[in-house]
């Protein structure tokens, strides 16, 4: 018996030092590697040359060079990241991911570095075109009673309508929780695919960030395509774009959340997000 409760003193003590040289060795980032969509402009987009650009990657270099870090930024799809990062295949997400609380179940989060709330997209010449509350903003986390009663107001007005939406997006999710019963939700792997399918004809509206959707709209692929309704921002919808992390990183997530302060008191994501979405999205 002595000796078993011996052997067990050991593997404990054993134990305790593996998990401090883990945690030592979690501190001592030099090398990080950060995925992005490389499809959702302004956020992020890939140009004709296939290098990647966008809010989120002139950010992401703010980040890194303040961490004193070496970074890659590698393209993934947007459906895939979270199950990606969880793998090791890459230690952190910038890709315009809301921290939600349903994410939080999986992975953790840097402080939010920008938030525009999720809006609808339509046709120019839709009967869609003149849906009420343009440009309202319901809160969820604050006025979770008037955002649903907004959507309320929506339903007779885009019942038996298609709606296109990206793929495991908080615009997913809203759609599926306030507005399912009444419309058909077609799914797409990236924004820009659900825009060539509105402008096509192939479905009725989209809905999708207000940031994006604000680009979108000024393609002149998608000049007949136009911002319409109310925009639904907070509650499980999330806290605005975030760093995504494992939680096992959390000396990761302090570096980032301190490269994030450093960015919003010195102005860097005032100023970049006015360059590339024509308003400041820095949290408040």
């Amino acid at each position: 018996m002595q000796k078993t409760t011996a052997i067990m003193a050991a593997l404990a003590v054993a134990t305790g030092l593996l998990a401090t040289t883990a945690q030592a060795e979690d501190k001592k980032w030099t090398k990080i590697t950060i995925a992005t969509e490389g499809a959702f402009p302004p956020y992020n987009l890939t140009k004709p040359d296939g290098t990647l650009d966008g809010y989120e990657i002139e950010l992401s270099k703010y980040f890194c060079d303040h961490m004193k870090v070496e970074c890659t930024i590698i393209p993934q799809a947007f459906d895939g990241m979270i199950p990606a990062l969880n793998a090791g295949k890459f230690d952190a997400i910038m890709a315009g991911m809301s921290a939600t609380e349903k994410r939080k179940e999986v992975i953790d989060f840097s402080m939010s570095y920008g938030s525009t709330g999720q809006a609808f997209a339509t046709l120019k010449g839709s009967d869609l075109e003149m849906l009420p509350m343009k440009g309202e903003l319901f809160s969820l986390a604050s006025n979770e009673a008037g955002a649903r009663q907004a959507a309320e107001e929506l339903k007779p007005l885009i019942e038996g309508k298609t709606i296109g939406v990206q793929s495991a997006s908080i615009a997913a999710r809203f759609i599926d929780e306030y507005l399912k019963d009444v419309v058909e939700v077609r799914e797409y792997k990236t924004t820009e695919q659900h825009d060539l399918d509105l402008v096509a004809g192939r479905v009725d509206f989209v809905m999708a960030s207000m940031g994006y959707l604000k680009t979108a709209v000024e393609k002149p692929a998608n000049a007949d395509m136009t911002i319409v309704g109310p925009r639904f921002q907070g509650g499980f919808l999330g806290a605005g774009s975030s760093v995504g992390l494992r939680k096992s990183d959390t000396e990761l997530k302090a570096m980032f959340d301190d490269a994030i302060a450093a960015a919003k008191a010195d102005g860097t994501i005032k100023r970049l997000s006015e360059k590339w979405f024509g308003f400041d999205l820095t949290p408040q």
